[in-house]
């Protein structure tokens, strides 16, 4: 049969063969995730990214009420006390 210590030789070359593979793979994942982390959070270029939406009711901007009056004559220094 075959010697003690070259059955431990073969099972150790095994084992860091396998460690050095495992962590290939793990460098390999961090990289990609830390590309795509880097791709989605990049900072937005103007005219890149699309704004969907609008105001819910236009109409509602026509005519100022008369909480946001008091609030502009506030504001401007108008109020009579």
């Amino acid at each position: 049969m075959v010697d003690e210590s070259t059955t431990k030789n073969i099972a150790y070359f095994i084992f860091i063969i396998s460690f050095f593979v495992m962590v290939y793979f793990i460098l390999n994942q961090a990289r990609h995730n830390r590309k795509s982390s880097v791709e989605v959070n990049a900072p937005k270029v103007a005219g890149s990214d699309q704004m969907g939406g609008g105001a819910k009711d236009p109409t509602a901007f026509e005519e100022p009420d008369d909480d946001a009056l008091e609030e502009m004559a506030e504001l401007l220094g108008e109020m009579d006390d």
